[in-house]
């Protein structure tokens, strides 16, 4: 029989499709669920899986080519005794089957045979101290394929924001917990229809574990050199066909698509935006746009009030700064660190060190290091609070602060950070920071830390107070280093000198780190920056 293979709907609010590539030629054999033809749109680009075993006897779409939600796309020439057609919310649909008969069957008749299995996939737990998660997004919907470790959807907790991947190959038969709804650790969320041997509990072990992390988004690369021109190359933007056709088809400029605010994902841009800048272009008769900075985009107007809500991210923050305000008795100090000799190290060695260990070298390894060292000396500041009971940590796992755009932070740990060296350090600050800003952070990443570090130096703040990251007992905030005029005493009198100087503040809870503690756990640290000699302290060579 002929099978109809129509452009999916991929949302409620999408009403049509591009065809990316097709992955079949017309004759060719293609087998149930092996992927048919890729498709972009306006919110997500995605591959089609055949519904049938078959033979392909007709593509209708050329590759590029955009048509509307149910426009057939490709025929399938089958000799199943049924055909799976789009599953949707009913729970009866009528297929044809053999005999030209009509038979009624419900959803699960569809989607599952003897030799499937119905499997639960539940809330996974990210940590040992989160208790429930938010689901942000649906990557599937129910009645489509989905591949081991494919991503199934994304969670949002108070430590971490990840996607979350099938256990299992199969069609993804029900969502249990709609978009933004929290639900408790192990609540099932979705069930899965798997022809794979894997028994209910495996996968409740796997989800309780890591949860796999989305790959990066295709860059604009991917898209044919004649899309637009070959400006299109070198953009750090990602364009959607949809978009880029529109974008031809209206002759603008890929200078112009550069400068057009995006409201998508990592600020992409949508049809929505290009089409509004379509009817503003030609309302006001301009060819090219300016570069728009947050006053143009969202302008100050009297007696306007813009509603937003918050998203999870800022929302889990507020309510972990919340908790960490009710919890602990913050108290903080500051000092200001001449950081002269570890300057003159960087600036002499920094271009050599990334050449030869392919790590950016900055002053956060050097701190971290002394950092380590007063966590030895003083080990009150690496322990935590439990009821009246002090749970005294004899390890190190160093948090490392990363912010997050727009508006966001987490905090990565350096596990066992107590062996390591200033470059092991050095690597594993730049390894976080990149998994944290491409959201492929594992759950192990961001639990059990025992000390955190803020670095608010970097966005050119000189001094700050930062709020102790629960269950801690102490933070250190890391100002941006100045160069700033000092006495200093040479040959017995005080002389006036040019010093690159640091501050660095520290925020204990006065529960435990009283202020004879945390003073000298500071001043100790000061002191290793200021002393720093490279003959003993980086332990590690460099080449000539």
């Amino acid at each position: 029989m002929k099978v109809e293979i129509p452009m999916p709907k991929m949302g409620e609010s999408i009403m049509e499709g591009t065809i990316l590539k097709w992955h079949k030629k017309v004759g060719e054999r293609i087998r149930k669920d092996e992927i048919l033809f890729e498709i972009s749109t306006d919110k997500v680009d995605s591959e089609i899986p055949s519904p049938v075993d078959g033979i392909v006897t007709a593509l209708i779409a050329d590759e590029g080519a955009t048509l509307d939600v149910g426009k057939i796309v490709a025929y399938i020439e089958s000799n199943e005794n049924r055909v799976l057609d789009e599953v949707n919310s009913s729970s009866k649909k009528e297929v044809m089957v053999s005999g030209n008969m009509k038979k009624k069957i419900s959803e699960e008749e569809m989607l599952i045979t003897p030799s499937q299995q119905k499997i639960d996939i539940p809330m996974p737990k990210m940590g040992e101290s989160v208790m429930e998660g938010t689901i942000i997004k649906w990557y599937k919907k129910p009645g489509e394929a989905v591949k081991l470790d494919e991503i199934l959807f994304e969670i949002s907790t108070d430590k971490v924001d990840t996607e979350v991947p099938s256990p299992v190959n199969g069609t993804l038969s029900e969502i249990l917990v709609k978009e933004q709804e929290t639900v408790e650790v192990g609540t099932i969320v979705a069930r899965v229809f798997s022809t794979e041997l894997l028994h209910q509990t495996e996968v409740q072990h796997e989800n309780s574990i890591e949860a796999g992390q989305m790959h990066a988004v295709i860059g604009a690369n991917s898209l044919p050199a004649d899309a637009l021109d070959e400006k299109e190359k070198e953009s750090n933007r990602f364009y959607s066909p949809l978009v880029m056709n529109i974008a031809k088809k209206e002759k603008v400029s890929f200078d112009e698509l550069e400068k057009i605010p995006g409201s998508g994902i990592n600020k992409r841009v949508t049809k929505n935006d290009l089409l509004s800048y379509l009817q503003k272009r030609e309302a006001h008769h301009i060819s090219q746009v300016e570069p728009v900075d947050v006053q143009e985009t969202h302008p100050f107007t009297a007696n306007l009030v813009e509603r937003m809500p918050m998203d999870n991210i800022r929302l889990k923050i507020m309510q972990h700064m919340i908790k960490s305000r009710d919890t602990s008795v913050h108290v903080s100090a500051m000092v200001e660190v001449d950081i002269t000799k570890i300057y003159n190290f960087i600036k002499v060695n920094k271009e050599r060190y990334q050449n030869q260990k392919g790590v950016k070298l900055t002053y956060m390894a050097f701190v971290s290091d002394a950092v380590i060292k007063s966590l030895k000396a003083f080990p009150v500041v690496n322990a935590s609070i439990e009821g009246t009971t002090i749970l005294q940590k004899r390890f190190i796992n160093l948090g490392i602060a990363v912010a997050l755009e727009p508006n966001g932070l987490i905090v990565p740990n350096i596990k066992n950070a107590h062996d390591k060296n200033i470059f092991e350090l050095a690597k594993a600050i730049t390894e976080l920071a990149e998994k944290a800003r491409t959201k492929k952070l594992s759950p192990d990443d961001v639990t059990n830390g025992t000390f955190s570090i803020s670095n608010y130096g970097v966005f050119g703040t000189i001094f700050g107070t930062p709020i102790i990251n629960q269950p801690e007992v102490a933070i250190l905030g890391v100002g941006a280093v100045i160069k700033k005029p000092v006495v200093v005493e040479v040959d017995g009198m005080d002389t006036i000198a040019i010093k690159p100087i640091m501050n660095l503040a520290i925020t204990h809870d006065h529960r435990l780190v009283d202020g004879m503690v945390g003073g000298k756990f500071l001043s100790f640290i000061k002191e290793k920056l200021e002393r720093f000699d490279e003959k003993t302290d980086v332990n590690f060579e460099l080449g000539s």
